[in-house]
């Protein structure tokens, strides 16, 4: 099986304040196994932000064996923030993807990013992407699906259409149009934006594992303060339909107040 959790940790932040990404971790290890962790808001060198450490070098550290890979949105060298993808699967390719920021005054936005590595799994080769889409604005939101599906699609059809393979760069490597794809996408599911993500080729995961169940809460059970709706869905993890089969198990930690997010783990069939 191949086991994938995904939690915006909002930098280690718990409810009640404390950044703490040691806790961080264990609750992530008391989920169960896990061959893939994706976080979405971690820092570095912002001495806004944890007093300016380097939060992707502590969170490998805390996960011994694993491959870090980083992927900053904001990039102010020394400051960056974005998306964290460890792996204890072998990394056989790696792309960083920043997504579309369109001109939009008045409103506060940031750059967003999405990380995508290509994994060896005991099922075959496995693509993740972990990202984060903009809170504040429908019309950036709106964009970066719109470029994740087009990803999708230009990888799908390079598999269908493999190219000429010849020696080192041009060496052939794995990019399975097999894919998933997960994180704080701030959407809900009566959105209208949820009905542009969950289309063919895309299917909601939770709807795989859970036929006619409601979606879980993963946001704003605990923190009120910034979420004074209360406890709501907008962290998924959306799957091309051909892993929809495969999967065995899609579990949400309703207890734990160490984020204003709720961790996710899917576990998918070899």
């Amino acid at each position: 099986m191949t086991a994938i959790v995904s939690w915006n940790i909002q930098c280690g932040r718990g409810c009640d304040g404390v950044v703490d990404l040691e806790r961080s971790a264990r609750v992530v290890k008391a989920m169960g196994e896990a061959d893939v962790i994706c976080m979405q808001e971690v820092a570095r060198n912002d001495p806004e932000i944890a007093g300016g450490a380097d939060q992707a070098a502590e969170i490998g550290a805390l996960f011994p064996g694993y491959a870090v890979i980083f992927g900053p949105g904001v990039d102010r060298p020394p400051r960056q923030f974005g998306n964290l993808l460890l792996s204890r699967l072998p990394v056989l390719q790696v792309f960083l993807h920043l997504l579309p920021q369109p001109a939009e005054g008045g409103i506060k936005h940031m750059q967003r990013q999405a990380i995508e590595a290509v994994l060896a799994t005991r099922g075959g080769p496995l693509r993740v992407v972990t990202t984060h889409l903009e809170y504040y604005s429908a019309r950036h939101r709106a964009a970066q699906l719109e470029r994740l599906r087009a990803l999708q699609e230009e990888v799908a059809a390079n598999e269908a259409n493999p190219p000429k393979a010849a020696a080192s760069p041009y060496d052939p490597t794995p990019r399975p149009a097999s894919l998933v794809l997960c994180g704080d996408l701030n959407l809900m599911p009566g959105d209208a934006e949820y009905g542009a993500l969950f289309r063919p080729p895309f299917v909601d995961a939770w709807r795989a594992a859970r036929p006619g169940e409601p979606h879980p809460p993963t946001t704003g059970v605990f923190d009120r303060a910034q979420w004074p709706m209360g406890g709501h869905c907008r962290d998924y993890f959306a799957l091309t339909p051909d892993l929809a089969p495969r999967v065995m198990s899609f579990e949400v930690d309703p207890v734990t107040d160490a984020s204003d997010h709720q961790p996710l783990r899917l576990v998918l069939r070899d």
